[in-house]
């Protein structure tokens, strides 16, 4: 047998709106990284994490029978700023989240979304909607029992009590106080009000930069999920200003946007800021670009190109795949998130049962590096054999770098 073909990759990796602690995520990560070795047919081993304010840090070793890979994989924090938003008191989340919804209509929002992405509006409107259900039945109750008792008050009393009973539960169960925190946020975002994050988005940038130049990583990886690739093309544009030949010369730079809230931002018009931003991204010539869309995933746009549909003035442009997210598991367990948007959303985060063209942990710990996955319509499942074994080892033998250079030319 030849020998093992080693590589190294540094992931950087941006969350979507998820208030989940590094350790909990951790502990996911490992359960789902069992079903990756017995998907892929693969040994893999994550150590425990170190965790610091701006991240939480683990390694990766996975292994063929004739390749190992080290992954040094860091997931950028925010959890802190989503917790402490919840840790308010739902009588001013929830106006707030509305106001927030209101700017976004104001700033043109939602008519692009109609004629981008219908199931994205439809999504975009779905916590008023459900607000304004839970008011109404809040309102019927009260009506009935003033009605009832004679007493108008009282009937208003019962009306406020229960819309509040409606808001803890089923509104928690149906995430709403958490999506309007997240249109909180994201109006917050826009307006650049939230310097805690500024910083941190800004020293994640050096990082970036300091890990292409000393070269220890054959690959840098940065995946921004949902509302996290917005962030992670905000950390990429911060590293390209403090670094312009990032990716040129060095270590290849790979952005990963998987179910990605790109848009839901930049056609705000008042996101000139974040539009600007993503243009110096796609221009990047040291940068390979993947976007992963899924049509059953609400929360994403399926079939756009995020440059293309802001009109930006881009020469190159990223990869637009899409996916199935009923081919990556098994049927019974497809059908068992189908109507649960929110996991349907987190798969593009998460293992898979059958081998596809897109798998979360191919990209964070396989032997084909990133941008070769993106540029190859399948993937990783042609190059891996049914023993975990990498096929092409002759290709496989060739530095992550060339390899990459190679696809993205």
């Amino acid at each position: 047998m030849a020998d093992r073909v080693t590589s190294t990759r540094l992931v950087f990796h941006v969350g979507g709106y998820d208030p989940r602690s590094p350790e909990r995520v951790h502990r996911r990560f490992v359960q789902e990284l069992r079903r990756f070795e017995a998907t892929w047919s693969v040994k893999a081993v994550a150590s425990e994490p170190i965790i610091t304010a701006d991240e939480a840090r683990w390694n990766l070793l996975t292994e063929g029978p004739n390749w190992r890979v080290k992954t040094d994989y860091r997931l950028v924090r925010w959890d802190d700023l989503i917790e402490s938003s919840e840790r308010g008191s739902l009588w001013r989340r929830i106006p707030r989240g509305v106001h927030a919804f209101t700017d976004f209509l104001a700033g043109g929002a939602l008519g692009a979304y109609l004629r981008t992405n219908w199931r994205y509006a439809g999504f975009f409107l779905y916590p008023v909607v459900l607000l304004a259900v839970l008011v109404a039945v809040a309102v019927l109750v009260g009506v009935f029992v003033g009605r009832v008792s004679g007493v108008a008050s009282a009937g208003i009393l019962v009306g406020v009590a229960a819309f509040a009973g409606l808001i803890h539960w089923p509104g928690r169960w149906l995430h709403l106080p958490l999506l309007f925190d997240d249109w909180n946020f994201s109006r917050a975002y826009i307006k650049a009000l939230d310097p805690v994050l500024d910083r941190r988005l800004e020293r994640i940038a050096h990082e970036v930069v300091a890990a292409a130049r000393d070269l220890r990583a054959e690959e840098i990886v940065l995946v921004g999920h949902s509302l996290g690739a917005v962030l992670a093309v905000d950390i990429l544009d911060r590293a390209l200003s403090l670094y312009p030949a990032l990716g040129r010369s060095d270590t290849r730079v790979v952005l990963l946007s998987v179910g990605s809230s790109i848009l839901k931002i930049g056609l705000h018009r008042g996101a000139s800021r974040f539009r600007a931003a993503l243009q110096r991204v796609a221009n990047a010539e040291g940068v390979v670009w993947g976007e992963y869309q899924a049509l059953t995933d609400v929360m994403n746009f399926y079939k756009t190109n995020p440059v293309a549909c802001l009109g930006l003035a881009t020469e190159r442009s990223p990869v637009v795949r899409v996916v199935r997210i009923r081919r990556m598991l098994e049927p019974a367990a497809y059908r068992r998130i189908r109507r649960n948007f929110f996991r349907v959303h987190c798969q593009f985060v998460r293992a898979n049962d059958c081998r596809t063209s897109y798998d979360y942990f191919m990209f964070l710990c396989g032997p084909l590096p990133a941008a070769v996955q993106i540029h190859s319509p399948t993937g990783a499942m042609s190059a891996i054999g049914s023993d975990g074994c990498l096929l092409d080892i002759n290709s496989g033998e060739a530095s992550f770098l060339e390899r990459a250079e190679r696809a993205a030319h």
